[in-house]
Parts: C-alpha cells; sequence; structure tokens
C-alpha cells in the first residue's frame, strides 16, 4: 500500500502524484520495489533489511541520499497471547523527497507531532521521535497488564497467567534491544549531524529524542528487572495455594469418612446396642456422626491457629 503526502503550511497532508515530497510503503508489492529501486536508486539490500523485523538498526550514506533502519513497536493484538514484537522502518532522505518503508499497517505520520513539520530532516527527526513515544506508550500498557496478571496469578492456580507474564517478561527482553539499538543509532546521528544537513533546532531537537529514548530504555529495564525477581515468588504463590486447596479437600474429605464410619459400623450385621424397636437409636447414631464431624473441625481450628 502507498500513500504520497505533500507539506503545505507546516503540515502535512495527504496528496498524490509522484511530485508529493513524502511517501510511505506499508508492504510494498513488487511493482512499488522495482520503482524504489530502479526509479530512486534504493538499494535492494537495505530495501530488504527496512522489511526485515530481525533487522538492526543503522544509518548509512548513497550518494544521493540517507538511508536509516530503526526499530519499531508492532501493534498489540489479542491472538498474539501477550506475545511483544518489534517491526523494522526504513527511511530514506533525499534532498527534496522523503521515503518510509515498513511491513506494519500503522500509518506512522500521525500524531499531533506531525501538524508542525518544518522540512523533511525535521520529519524523519519526528518519525524517529515516534518509535520511542510508541515504545514508552506501549511500556505502559505493559505495566497496567502486568499488574493484572498478578492479582489474578494472587487468586488462581492455573498456569495460563504464568505462561502470559513469561510471554510479556520475554517481549520486555526484545524491547530492551530494540531501544538499545535505536539509542546507538541515534548517537550516529548525533555525530553526523552536520553531514546529513541538520540544522541547530533539529540537532537540538535530536538531543532531546536522545533523552527521551534513555530514559525509554531505563523504563523498559525497570519492569524487566522486576518482573524477573518477582516470578520466582508468583510462581510460590500459585504452589502455595494449591497446597491450601489440597488441605481443605482433604479436611472436607475425612469429614465425610468420619459420620460414614459410625454409619457403617451400626449398619453390621452383628450384634450392637440398641436394637430395631429402640426409638432411640436413630437420634444416637445421628448424634455420634454429627460429634465426629464437629469434633475434626475444632480439632482442625486449633492446629491452624
Amino acid at each position: 500500500m502507498e500513500k504520497r503526502f505533500v507539506l503545505k503550511e507546516c503540515r502535512l497532508i495527504e496528496g498524490d502524484g509522484e511530485d508529493c515530497p513524502v511517501a510511505w510503503y506499508s508492504d510494498p508489492t513488487p511493482e512499488e520495489k522495482k520503482y524504489l529501486i530502479e526509479k530512486l536508486k534504493i538499494d535492494e539490500h537495505t530495501l530488504a533489511s527496512a522489511l526485515d523485523p530481525d533487522e538492526l538498526p543503522r544509518l548509512e550514506f548513497e550518494p544521493d541520499h540517507v538511508a536509516i533502519i530503526i526499530n519499531w513497536p508492532r501493534r498489540f493484538q489479542g491472538k498474539d497471547l501477550f506475545t511483544l514484537k518489534v517491526s523494522s522502518l526504513g527511511i530514506f532522505l533525499f534532498k527534496d523527497r522523503l521515503i518510509v518503508v515498513t511491513l506494519e499497517t500503522d500509518d506512522p505520520f500521525t500524531g499531533k507531532a506531525f501538524a508542525k513539520v518544518k522540512s523533511l530532516p525535521h520529519l524523519m527527526l519526528e518519525v524517529i521521535s515516534e518509535a520511542t513515544n510508541h515504545f514508552t506508550s506501549h511500556l505502559r500498557a505493559i505495566n497496567t497488564v502486568s499488574e493484572e496478571l498478578e492479582q489474578k496469578i494472587n487468586r488462581s492456580m492455573e498456569n495460563k497467567y504464568l505462561l502470559h507474564m513469561f510471554s510479556i517478561e520475554k517481549g520486555l527482553t526484545y524491547y530492551l534491544s530494540a531501544i538499545f539499538t535505536n539509542g546507538v543509532l541515534i548517537e550516529k546521528l548525533r555525530s553526523n549531524g552536520s553531514k546529513i544537513g541538520f540544522s541547530l533546532e533539529e540537532m537540538e531537537f535530536l538531543e532531546d529524542i536522545h533523552v527521551e529514548n534513555n530514559q525509554c530504555y531505563k523504563q523498559a529495564e525497570i519492569y524487566s528487572n522486576v518482573l524477573s525477581s518477582l516470578m520466582d515468588a508468583r510462581a510460590s504463590i500459585v504452589s502455595n495455594n494449591l497446597n491450601v486447596l489440597i488441605k481443605i479437600l482433604n479436611v472436607i474429605t475425612i469429614g465425610i469418612m468420619l459420620p460414614t464410619l459410625v454409619v457403617s459400623i451400626f449398619s453390621m450385621n452383628v450384634r450392637l446396642p440398641f436394637g430395631p424397636e429402640d426409638r432411640y437409636a436413630f437420634t444416637f447414631i445421628v448424634s455420634l456422626a454429627a460429634a465426629s464431624v464437629i469434633t475434626l473441625l475444632l480439632i482442625w481450628r486449633r492446629l491452624r491457629l
């Protein structure tokens, strides 16, 4: 899918035609790839790297453009079952145009930040900043979900909640790697700002992005460490809940067996106290069975104390 945009009064407006300075390609078709490679002279390997979710962020200088690949968090879907995934996004900055290529269907030019775009380099920095913002928002959602799962683990003995927590912990590891490598890319952009052609204001914006990315990395690191350190405790909670349930079931089983034993004894075909004609026999047997249950409950309560 292809979308084209024009810059009008510092705003990004969707347009049409090859003369639009900004274009976004989502999972480009073979024809679109051919156009990007043959017409715009984008390196085929670099274009393939932009569509590879496992590709590391990097900065490359081509004869007529700058190629950047960054990591971008994929939108979470219910079918993913708490699996956090990272995708790649390619940015190709020319003198008169900006090309963004990705496998994702989410428009990277959405948000208030793209309402005030002063130049194509500034737009490129806004996309990089938006990647950091996406990671930060995902981390907030992860924190909320992990707290809800923790409460369910405290009340439930099912393994699925623990498995969800393991999936989140694994996904945070990928997030940490992606945010860190994005930080390495930002460092390269800072050191090559003059070569790319950033203005003083854009360099200051790049410094802000660097700070935000570091804060995002620290936040992800804290969440990962907390989840990792608490997983053993949560597993122990599940085991303890299971032990408590087994204990209760054992008490219930013994409580049922004792009156059954009393009634069974008086049902044996041997000489026992109370004959069939004794009107107090049934009351005595039932009272004895009830007394055995009450005695068991009293002993259990004393042991619990």
